[in-house]
C-alpha cells in the first residue's frame, strides 16, 4: 500500500524560504505536503524530478481574470508559466457589485482600462449576481486549473452606491461613505481578499471617461481602511500617480496606518527621467521601519505593449488613411497596406496626438520599440531599436517600422518597451526588484488582450535574472522566494508559498536550463471569437495545484483542481 497520494522524487527542492537548495523526495496526502526527506516510500504517483527545481507554485497578485472565471476554466496565459494562485480586481475594475442598470458601464471601464473588448464582456459575462457575495459564489460554483482570490474593486462599489455621481467622481457623502464601508465589511466576510482602488489618469473607461475613483479623496480612502481593521484583514492595493503634483508617498502610508493591514502599490521607471523610483524605495524603507508594511510591485521586466495589424495598436492606427481600413478582414487590408500609393498616403499623415487609449500616444516612440524575435529578446540595446536600425540605414523609422510590420501572412509584430527601460537596459528593475520591500506583480495576466503579454513575467524572472543576466546578484533562490513566499504572504495566503510539511502542495518541476519563453501568439479563444495574445513556455515539467498535476511538459492533463480562495 501506497504511503501518499503523490512524490516527487529526487529534485533539487528550493523552497520559497530564500534558503539553500537541498536534494529531497516531497510526499504529498490528501492535497498537502506530508514529508520532505530523502528515500521516502513510494506514493500512487511519482514524478521523477532527478536534474530538476522543484519550487512551490507562484502566486500572482496583480491580475485581471475577474470575467474570465465565469466562462473558462484554464486563466491563460498564467496557467503556462508555473502560477498556481492568481488575484483578481486589481486596480478597482471588476463587475461586481453591480446593479442591472450599470452592467455596460461597468463593461466599458474594464474595456478601457484593462483593454478587455466590449464585445467580449458583453457576451461571455453571464450576470448571475449582483452584490460581490453573489458573484464570489458564482466563482466559488466553479473549477480552474489555478487557485484564485478577489479584491473587492473600488470602481465598481463606487457606481454601485453612487450611480451617476460615482461615475462622475463626484465627492462621497456621508452616507455614501458609509454604505460603501458595510459593503467591504460584507464582502471582506464573503472572503474577499482586500480592496483595490486606483486614483491614475491613465485608467480611462472606453468613452474617454477617467475612472470614477480617480478623485476619491484621502477621507473617502481612509474610511474604507478603517473597514480593514476593523475585520483584521485584507489588503489594500492603489495605483497612485505618486508623481503627479499634490500625491505623494504619505498618503500611502496614512491609509496604511488606518488600515493596520498592508498595502501594496504599482512601482515603476519610465524610461526618461526625472527618476522617482529612487525616493520612492528610500520612503518604503521609513515607513516599513516605522511599522507600517507597505510594498511595491514592479514587473520583472520593461513594461512592454505589443504593436501589429491584428492587435489593438500599431504606429499607424490612428492616421486617417488607416482608419479607413482599419474594418476591412485583415487579409484585405494588408493587401490595401501594401499598395504604394496607401503606404505613401499613411506615412504623410499625423498620428492623433490624443487618442482615446491612452496607451496609443506612444505607439510612435521608435527608440525603444523592437522586433522581439523568438524565442523573444526582453533586452535589447538601441542599435536593434526601429529608431537605431533605422539610421543605420539612412531611413526615417515610420518608414521602417511600416516595412517590417507587413512581413509575413498575417503582418508581424513589434514590442514597445513603455517603461522599466530607462538607458536602454532593466538595470533600474533589478534594483527595485531587489529591494526587500518590493515584490514582483503588473503582469496584467487576463487583461489587455490584444495589446500586452506580460503574465509570464515568472518564467522570464527565472530564465533572465536568475540564470542568464550574470552581473546581477539575484539566486535562483532569491528570485523563487519573492514569486511564492513573498507574494503569499503579502496576500495574506499563510498556507502556500512555502515547500514545508503541512503547507498546500502547490508545486512546480523546472528543467532549469531548458527553461524558455516563447514568442507571444495571437489566439481567436475569447467569447465571440475575440482575439487574445497568450504565451507558452518550454521547461515545466510538471504544475501541481493540491497535490494534483494540471500541466505536464506544458500540456494540461484535464485536471481542473483550482478554486476560490477565501482567507
Amino acid at each position: 500500500m501506497s504511503t501518499y497520494d503523490m512524490v516527487v522524487r529526487g529534485g533539487t527542492v528550493v523552497d520559497g524560504s530564500g534558503g539553500e537548495s537541498t536534494r529531497a523526495d516531497i510526499g504529498i496526502k490528501d492535497g498537502l505536503i506530508a514529508a520532505i526527506g530523502v528515500g521516502l516510500d513510494g506514493g500512487k504517483e511519482e514524478i521523477d524530478a532527478r536534474g530538476h527545481l522543484v519550487t512551490p507554485g507562484f502566486v500572482d497578485v496583480h491580475t485581471h481574470y475577474d470575467g474570465h472565471v465565469t466562462w473558462e476554466n484554464r486563466l491563460s496565459p498564467s496557467s503556462h508559466h508555473g502560477v498556481t494562485t492568481v488575484v483578481m480586481g486589481n486596480c478597482g475594475v471588476g463587475f461586481a457589485p453591480c446593479k442591472p442598470d450599470d452592467h455596460e458601464a461597468l463593461i466599458r471601464l474594464m474595456d478601457g482600462v484593462e483593454d478587455i473588448p466590449f464585445p467580449v464582456l458583453a457576451e461571455g459575462l453571464p450576470w448571475t449576481w449582483e452584490s460581490f457575495p453573489e458573484y464570489m459564489d458564482v466563482v466559488a460554483s466553479r473549477e480552474f486549473d489555478m487557485d484564485v482570490a478577489a479584491y473587492l474593486p473600488h470602481a465598481a462599489l463606487r457606481v454601485y452606491v453612487m450611480g451617476a455621481r460615482g461615475v462622475n467622481r463626484e465627492p462621497a457623502t456621508a452616507a455614501d461613505l458609509a454604505r460603501m464601508c458595510q459593503l467591504l465589511g460584507e464582502a471582506l466576510d464573503a472572503g474577499a481578499i482586500g480592496i483595490a482602488t486606483s486614483r491614475t489618469l491613465f485608467h480611462r473607461s472606453s468613452d474617454g471617461r477617467p475612472i470614477p475613483t480617480l478623485d476619491a479623496n484621502s477621507e473617502e480612502l481612509q474610511a474604507l481602511a478603517g473597514v480593514l481593521r476593523e475585520k483584521g484583514k485584507g489588503v489594500f492595493q492603489i495605483v497612485e500617480d505618486l508623481h503627479e503634483p499634490g500625491r505623494n508617498f504619505s498618503e500611502l502610508v496614512a491609509i496604511a496606518r488606518v488600515s493596520g493591514r498592508p498595502l501594496t502599490f504599482t512601482l515603476g521607471s519610465g524610461n526618461d527621467g526625472p527618476f522617482h523610483w529612487p525616493e520612492l524605495l528610500e520612503e518604503l524603507d521609513c515607513a516599513n521601519a516605522e511599522g507600517v508594511v507597505i510594498k511595491g510591485q514592479v514587473l520583472p521586466r520593461a513594461i512592454g505593449v505589443m504593436l501589429g495589424h491584428e492587435l489593438t495598436l500599431n504606429p499607424f492606427y490612428t492616421t486617417a488613411t488607416y482608419q479607413a481600413l482599419q474594418e476591412l478582414p485583415l487579409s484585405e487590408r494588408l493587401i490595401k497596406l501594401r499598395e504604394p500609393r496607401v503606404r505613401a498616403q499613411i506615412l504623410s499623415e499625423p498620428p492623433d496626438p490624443d487618442p482615446a487609449l491612452v496607451l496609443g500616444r506612444s505607439v510612435r516612440n521608435f527608440d525603444y520599440m523592437f522586433v522581439l524575435g523568438d524565442p523573444p529578446d526582453y533586452e535589447q540595446p538601441w542599435e536593434l531599436s526601429i529608431a537605431g536600425r533605422a539610421k543605420a540605414r539612412g531611413i526615417k523609422p515610420e518608414e521602417l517600422a511600416y516595412d517590417l510590420l507587413l512581413e509575413g501572412e498575417r503582418g508581424s509584430c513589434f514590442y514597445l518597451a513603455m517603461g522599466n527601460y530607462a538607458n536602454g537596459n532593466l538595470d533600474a528593475v533589478s534594483t527595485m526588484l531587489n529591494h526587500p520591500h518590493v515584490v514582483p506583480g503588473l503582469g496584467d495576466g487576463g487583461a489587455h488582450a490584444a495589446t500586452i503579454c506580460d503574465g509570464s513575467y515568472s518564467t522570464f524572472a527565472l530564465t533572465h535574472w536568475a540564470r542568464d543576466r550574470q552581473r546581477d546578484s539575484f539566486s535562483v533562490e532569491n528570485i523563487v522566494k519573492r514569486l511564492t513566499s513573498s507574494t503569499a504572504r503579502l496576500m495574506g495566503l499563510t498556507d502556500r508559498g512555502l515547500l514545508e510539511v503541512g503547507k498546500k502542495a502547490d508545486i512546480n518541476v523546472i528543467d532549469f536550463e531548458g527553461l524558455s519563453l516563447h514568442a507571444p501568439e495571437i489566439r481567436y479563444d475569447l467569447p465571440g471569437n475575440g482575439c487574445r495574445l497568450t504565451q507558452r513556455a518550454t521547461g515545466y515539467v510538471a504544475t501541481l495545484v493540491s497535490g494534483v498535476p494540471v500541466y505536464r511538459h506544458g500540456e494540461a492533463t484535464g485536471a481542473l483542481p483550482g478554486r476560490l480562495v477565501r482567507p
